[in-house]
């Protein structure tokens, strides 16, 4: 598996490869190659920063040489008026890599910002707020590290990496019993690492995996429950498994949530609701 270096990394090449093409011709057009420049990134919308080290990594990637003074940093509360950081490269450089810059933190600092608020809503509480794979393709990588800089926590990263048995797994296998059997008899053979989480529709689906997932489920999801519904189920619960409540759940009633002690709400909303935010970046001849 990639390291998410790698994975940066690569989203970055071919970030850049889909915006340059055959070359920054209006770049290309008025400026020297080795003309020598500044830039800044000027804040102008409050809330929580995120991407600085994506962006370094930019820089970093077109022209080693270039010099990234970060002057603040990922997670910081910003303000309209400051700067973020300073950056000193070929002109050329600084103007190629400008919008993808300012494209991966306008929406990294989105969603980072719509995490903080909904992971204050749930300060003191024993939840923990979880993101989703509702993300915009090849972009996976950045969001969800926003959401981790927001104070989330991420899922399953993608596919490979966790066994969630949804509705439809369990529909087309002819029930819970049959899916959960079939994937923890293919976790023992195939990959003995995975975990496996069921989704369940009911109290009822509950009792189920209660009388035969000891050992094999570690995460019950309960799926479009009612907040009563999640109290009851996490007593019937009672600690057996993780639980996570899934579906519905917004900046409204995420405390309700919390407070029936369930261990994890997942919210897609943290990613795709979230707005970007207003950065820009500017020639400095300070």
């Amino acid at each position: 598996m990639q390291s998410y270096q790698e994975l940066l990394d690569h989203l970055i090449l071919s970030a850049l490869k889909e915006d340059i093409g055959d070359g920054d011709h209006s770049t290309l057009s008025c400026i020297e190659p080795n003309t020598e420049g500044k830039a800044v990134l000027k804040i102008k919308q409050d809330g929580v920063l995120a991407g600085m080290k994506v962006a370094e990594r930019i820089f970093q990637l077109v022209e080693p040489t270039a010099v990234f003074n970060a002057i603040k940093s990922d997670g910081d509360m910003m303000s309209a008026g400051e700067i973020a950081f300073e950056v000193k490269a070929k002109v050329p450089t600084i103007l190629s890599c400008e919008r993808l810059v300012l494209n991966c933190m306008q929406r990294m600092s989105g969603i980072a910002t719509l995490t903080k608020k909904y992971s204050s809503l749930i300060q003191g509480y024993h939840t923990r707020i979880l993101d989703t794979r509702k993300t915009t393709p090849n972009f996976r990588l950045l969001e969800k590290e926003a959401v981790r800089i927001g104070g989330g926590v991420n899922h399953r990263y993608a596919l490979y990496d966790m066994i969630m048995l949804k509705d439809n797994h369990i529909d087309y296998c002819g029930g819970l019993e049959a899916a959960v059997n079939k994937a923890w008899n293919y976790v023992q053979t195939k990959k003995q690492e995975l975990k496996i989480e069921v989704e369940t529709r009911s109290i009822a689906d509950v009792e189920k995996i209660l009388q035969i997932g000891k050992g094999k489920v570690f995460r019950i999801m309960l799926d479009n429950f009612s907040v009563i519904e999640v109290g009851d189920a996490v007593k019937l619960i009672a600690g057996k498994f993780e639980t996570e409540a899934s579906g519905g759940i917004d900046i409204d009633n995420i405390q309700a949530y919390a407070a029936t002690g369930v261990d994890f709400v997942s919210v897609g909303a943290l990613i795709h609701q979230a707005k970007s935010l207003d950065l820009s970046l500017k020639a400095s001849f300070s």
